[in-house]
C-alpha cells in the first residue's frame, strides 16, 4: 500500500460524547498500537491528524473534536457514508513496558481518547500490572468523554475523576489533576510507571508534580502532538530541532519530551 495515498474507509457507527465531542467508528483492517494517529481526508476539503481511541477486529475508533474545516465536513457524514485515511503513524505505547509495575495514569479532557484502548488493554488484563490509577480532569460535567466506560474502570481500579471546580448536581472530586497528584501516596517510586496525556500546560506541571514527589523522568511518558500534517517525516511541520515528531511519537519518555521546546 502506497502511504501517501489516503484509502476510504466506511462509517460504521456515530456516537455523541458532548455537544463538540463525537466518535466515529469506521470498517479497518490497519494493525494499530495503542497511541498511532491516522491522517483522515475528506475530498475538496482536507486532511487532519486524528488519534485512534480503540480498534478491534475490522474496526477503529476516533474520537473527534469539531474545531475546523475538515471536522465540521466530517460531523455532516452518516453511517454508510465513507472518509479516507492513511496510516496508521508515530509510535505508540508498548503495553509490555508496564508489566509488573504500578501504573499512574493521568489525563486532561480530550486527552482520554488517545489512551482509551490502553486503559481497555489493562482492564482485560490486569494481572500483567502490579496496580493501576486512573486519574481524569474534564473541565465540567459536560466536557466528559466515555462516561459508561468510566464506570466499567472503576470497577475493577480506582478511577478519580475530578472536574476543575465545583458545579451544581456533582458529587465527584473537585481541582485539577496536579492538585490530586500532590497529594498522591506512592509506595515503591521504584517500580512505579507513569503517564500523562492532555494540554501542554497540564502535562507540563502534572510531569513536574510528579518529579516533586520523586519520581524520575525516565518512568514518565507523555503523548506530545504537535502540528502532524504528512505523518512521514517528509513536511517538517512537526519538527523540533531534529526530531519529527510524527515519527518518533507522539509517544515520547518524559526526558526526551522536556526537550522539545520550540
Amino acid at each position: 500500500m502506497n502511504p501517501y495515498i489516503p484509502f476510504p474507509a466506511e462509517i460504521i457507527k456515530i456516537n455523541q460524547q458532548t455537544d463538540i465531542d463525537y466518535t466515529f467508528f469506521v470498517k479497518s483492517d490497519l494493525k494499530v498500537r495503542s497511541g498511532q494517529f491516522v491522517q483522515l481526508s475528506i475530498p475538496r476539503v482536507g486532511e487532519a491528524p486524528i488519534s485512534i481511541s480503540d480498534f478491534g477486529d475490522g474496526y477503529i475508533e476516533m474520537t473527534i473534536r469539531k474545531v475546523g474545516k475538515v471536522t465540521d465536513e466530517l460531523f455532516e457524514k452518516k453511517p454508510g457514508d465513507f472518509i479516507y485515511l492513511r496510516g496508521p503513524y508515530g509510535n505508540g505505547f508498548r503495553v509490555e513496558d508496564n508489566f509488573g509495575k504500578d501504573l499512574i495514569l493521568v489525563v486532561g479532557g480530550t486527552g482520554l481518547a488517545p489512551v482509551k484502548n490502553l486503559i481497555n488493554y489493562y482492564y482485560n488484563n490486569l494481572d500483567s500490572l502490579s496496580s493501576f490509577r486512573l486519574i481524569v480532569g474534564f473541565k465540567s460535567m459536560k466536557d466528559r468523554l466515555f462516561v459508561p466506560e468510566l464506570a466499567k474502570w472503576g470497577e475493577k481500579f480506582p478511577v478519580n475523576v475530578t472536574l476543575d471546580r465545583p458545579e451544581e448536581g456533582w458529587f465527584g472530586s473537585t481541582g485539577f489533576v496536579t492538585e490530586h497528584v500532590q497529594k498522591m501516596v506512592i509506595k515503591d517510586i521504584a517500580k512505579t510507571h507513569v503517564i500523562i496525556v492532555g494540554p501542554p500546560p497540564m502535562m507540563k506541571f502534572t510531569a513536574l508534580g510528579f518529579q516533586q514527589i520523586g519520581m524520575p523522568k525516565e518512568q514518565i511518558w507523555m503523548s506530545f502532538e504537535r502540528k502532524m500534517s504528512c505523518g512521514l517525516g517528509k513536511c517538517g511541520h512537526c519538527k523540533v530541532d531534529e526530531t519529527y515528531v510524527c515519527l518518533e511519537g507522539p509517544v515520547f519518555r518524559y526526558d526526551k519530551a522536556i526537550k522539545l521546546v520550540d
